[in-house]
C-alpha cells in the first residue's frame, strides 16, 4: 500500500483563513438616539448629565460601537465624550455601527500579524470563509503582507488565482 503524500504541505505554501481574523469579542452598540432632544438634536447640558450619571461598568468586557441610528444633529464632541468615558472604564470602543466595528476588529487582528512568519512566503488566502466582510479582510491582508511575501494567491491550493508576485530584483 502506498503512502499518501500531502504535496500542498511539501510545497511550502502558507494557507491563511480569513476566519482567523474574525472578531471573537462580543459587540454591543451604544445608540446616541436615546439622548436626543425631540429626536433631532443633542443638548450639551443634558448629555453631559447623562455621561456623568450613566453606569459605564455594564459595558466592561465588551466591544462597543457608538453610533446614532437616526438622522440627527450629533456634534463630534458627543462621540468623543462617550468614547472617553468608556475608555476610563477599560472598554474597547469605536465610532460606528455593527459593520464598522467588525471591520475595525478585523483590521486590528490583521495589524497584529507577525510579518516575520511570512517573509518570502508563498501565501494562499482561502476563498471560502465565514467572515462578514471578506473583500475588506482580503484587501487588508494584501496591504499588510504584500511588502514581505514572494507571492499571494486566492482560493484553494488545488485552484488558485494569482494576486501578487514579487518581481525579481536585478
Amino acid at each position: 500500500m502506498s503512502e499518501i503524500v500531502n504535496k500542498i504541505k511539501q510545497s511550502g505554501l502558507i494557507q491563511m483563513d480569513l476566519a482567523d481574523f474574525k472578531p471573537k469579542e462580543e459587540i454591543e452598540l451604544f445608540d446616541l438616539k436615546e439622548n436626543l432632544w425631540q429626536g433631532i438634536a443633542l443638548k450639551e447640558k443634558d448629555f453631559r448629565a447623562f455621561i456623568k450619571e450613566n453606569d459605564w461598568t455594564k459595558y466592561q468586557g465588551k466591544v462597543i460601537g457608538v453610533y446614532c441610528s437616526v438622522d440627527a444633529i450629533i456634534p463630534t464632541w458627543a462621540f468623543m465624550l462617550v468614547i472617553s468615558k468608556l475608555q476610563e472604564h477599560g472598554v474597547i470602543a469605536f465610532v460606528g455601527d455593527q459593520d464598522e466595528v467588525e471591520k475595525q476588529l478585523i483590521l486590528a487582528n490583521i495589524s497584529a500579524i507577525d510579518l516575520n512568519e511570512y517573509t518570502d512566503g508563498r501565501l494562499i488566502i482561502k476563498g471560502c470563509s465565514d467572515v462578514a466582510h471578506p473583500a475588506f479582510a482580503m484587501t487588508e491582508l494584501v496591504k499588510k503582507l504584500q511588502p514581505v511575501v514572494k507571492s499571494i494567491m486566492y482560493g484553494e491550493p488545488c485552484s488558485t488565482v494569482p494576486v501578487y508576485k514579487k518581481k525579481k530584483s536585478l
